[in-house]
């Protein structure tokens, strides 16, 4: 990264020892040595103070870091996006296995409990649906190459986005149908 060079260079410059650098931007000297030696990236809030120390533009200290920039933002929001996901996953099960066996146990507070458990479902799966209108990502093949760091072509990202209300008609009647099927699991096992 050019980062770590363009500070030693202004650093230099100014006659700034690491830890003085370190005081007048309220970080480690370890945190300015991570940076130099291209370890980790400053937030924007330091990229700041250190273009103030310098008395230069945080452009000419990025100079060149901006592809490397975007491509780290890129692999947290595809990072956060699997987390969120997998917690989305694992509440769907729960979702399914535990009604059952809850009220079975608990009774009527096996179902308020299970109750919880489907809100905090619906609660993530909004959060993730408001990441996926952020990221322009509906259809499985957008999502898969989202994940893996790409994007699609327009010609695919223009029959994908095609596809996008069928497959929410189709998803919307899988849900009903797997709700049915709970419901009467449900009667049945409960009489």
């Amino acid at each position: 990264m050019e980062l770590g060079n363009q500070m030693k260079k202004y650093r230099g410059e100014l006659s700034l020892s690491q830890d003085a650098l370190a005081e007048k931007i309220y970080v480690s000297r370890q945190t300015i040595s991570n940076w130099e030696t291209g370890k980790s990236y400053p937030d924007v809030n330091s990229l700041i103070r250190m273009s103030e120390v310098f008395g230069i533009s945080v452009d000419s200290l990025l100079k060149g870091d901006v592809e490397e920039m975007k491509k780290i933002i890129k692999e947290d929001d595809i990072n956060e996006f699997t987390k969120l996901s997998w917690i989305f996953t694992l509440m769907f099960f729960a979702v399914l296995i535990t009604p059952v066996p809850l009220a079975k146990f608990l009774g009527f507070w096996g179902l308020g409990i299970w109750g919880l458990i489907a809100a905090a479902a619906v609660v993530m799966a909004i959060h993730i649906e408001k990441k996926k209108k952020h990221f322009n990502i509906q259809t499985y093949r957008e999502i898969n190459a989202f994940l893996e760091g790409k994007s699609l072509d327009e010609i695919e990202a223009a029959r994908e986005e095609g596809k996008r209300p069928y497959q929410k008609l189709l998803l919307g009647i899988i849900c009903g149908i797997v709700a049915l099927a709970i419901c009467i699991l449900s009667m049945y096992i409960l009489k």
